[in-house]
């Protein structure tokens, strides 16, 4: 009879190979000359890889440094972003440096989180407050016309780069993106969440993208201050019955973590001021019960919100780990920090390890109770109540 092969590791293919040996050639650089060496050709087998739509290789490349060479993954994977959100493009025999943009917006409400087609008045509305306020002087702007979920971004390094040089084009010609929303995938809803506005510069090879990259101008808390004072009534029209913060415009992926990173402590104040305003009660008579939650290691914290003087949990928040968090990292006592800026006199950090589960049928979070228990987030019966889970 004949004998079944043992499985062997997945084989990547050539060009995912090249990735890795390049990558970890310039984790191990002794010089930065070398390591300009290293980076100009891992950008160019970059390069051509997103213009191949070569997805998988780009993913197998930094699956398998992920699990054998931590610096060389992250040299591949800041290399992969930059190429995937910025180029070069020719306009008139010009050289232009493009850069992809998101200018995050956080918000909640008791109802829906539109995301939304701009009209075309408020969009040049915008781009008029983010040249003031934002981009250098000179800078071509394109945007969007539309507002995103994170549903909706695109998900993956070969879909991002398409929209770079779409927007790229569409800011050397002076014009802005139409967006076709009728093949956008559903938004999931959620109480507190992330709305974004997509778009790119263009400036002339070497020159400012940003105001704080001029000289004698703007720092970005300053940038960011006048932002948020005049830009930030632009998007009432297209955020009706939600509150909202609007955040500083920066190179994509960096405003997609900013995003991450200040909607965690956005999203606890969102749940507190809802609880408060759902049942008629102040900040003093709600307790928080905060939660480890592992996998092969911790994943995220989960937020149980009650009454002060019943077992019973509300609402829940989670709030995932980024970056270099970790079990070393005084997380929990962030958590703690915020929580009680809001009012909240009674939180309770668990030390034991909750197992990384959720609901077997419905598939939302469970979260900690006072006892030590995992259980579904409930609100009293009431009508219109929004989902339970928060981003």
């Amino acid at each position: 009879m004949k004998r079944n092969r043992f499985s062997s590791r997945k084989r990547i293919s050539a060009d995912a190979t090249e990735l890795g040996r390049l990558a970890i050639g310039l984790a191990e650089s002794g010089s930065k000359i070398e390591d300009l060496f290293w980076q100009k050709r891992l950008a160019e087998l970059v390069d051509r890889l997103l213009h191949d739509g070569a997805e998988e290789d780009l993913n197998a490349s930094l699956d398998r440094l992920f699990d054998t060479h931590a610096m060389a993954h992250d040299d591949l994977a800041d290399i992969v972003e930059s190429q995937a959100e910025s180029c070069t493009m020719l306009d008139r025999g010009q050289d232009f440096d493009v850069l992809l943009i998101a200018v995050p917006v956080l918000g909640w409400s008791r109802f829906s989180i539109p995301a939304t087609a701009i009209p075309q008045g408020l969009l040049q509305t915008l781009k008029v407050q983010l040249g003031a306020h934002v981009f250098a002087a000179g800078a071509r702007v394109a945007l969007a016309d539309y507002l995103y979920s994170p549903d909706q971004l695109p998900h993956s390094f070969v879909d991002t780069w398409q929209l770079l040089q779409k927007l790229g084009a569409a800011a050397l010609a002076g014009c802005d993106l139409g967006v076709d929303a009728s093949s956008m995938p559903e938004t999931n809803r959620f109480l507190s969440d992330t709305r974004y506005l997509v778009g790119a510069l263009a400036v002339p090879r070497g020159m400012p993208l940003f105001r704080w990259n001029e000289e004698d101008k703007s720092t970005r808390e300053a940038a960011l201050k006048e932002w948020v004072r005049q830009g930030a009534p632009c998007f009432e029209p297209l955020l009706t019955g939600c509150a909202y913060q609007p955040l500083l415009a920066d190179a994509y992926h960096a405003a997609c973590r900013a995003a991450d990173s200040a909607s965690r402590p956005y999203s606890l104040n969102a749940s507190v001021a809802f609880l408060q305003a759902t049942l008629g009660d102040s900040a003093d008579n709600l307790r928080a019960i905060v939660g480890g939650f592992h996998d092969k290691r911790l994943e995220e914290y989960r937020i149980g919100f009650g009454p002060r003087d019943e077992d019973v949990i509300y609402h829940g928040v989670v709030w995932p780990l980024l970056g270099i968090e970790d079990e070393t990292t005084d997380v929990a006592g962030e958590i703690e920090g915020v929580l009680r800026k809001t009012g909240l006199k009674e939180v309770t950090l668990l030390d034991q390890q909750f197992p990384y589960e959720f609901c077997d049928d419905c598939g939302a979070p469970l979260y900690p109770n006072i006892e030590g228990e995992t259980v579904h987030a409930e609100m009293p019966e009431q009508d219109d109540a929004p989902s339970q889970t928060l981003h």
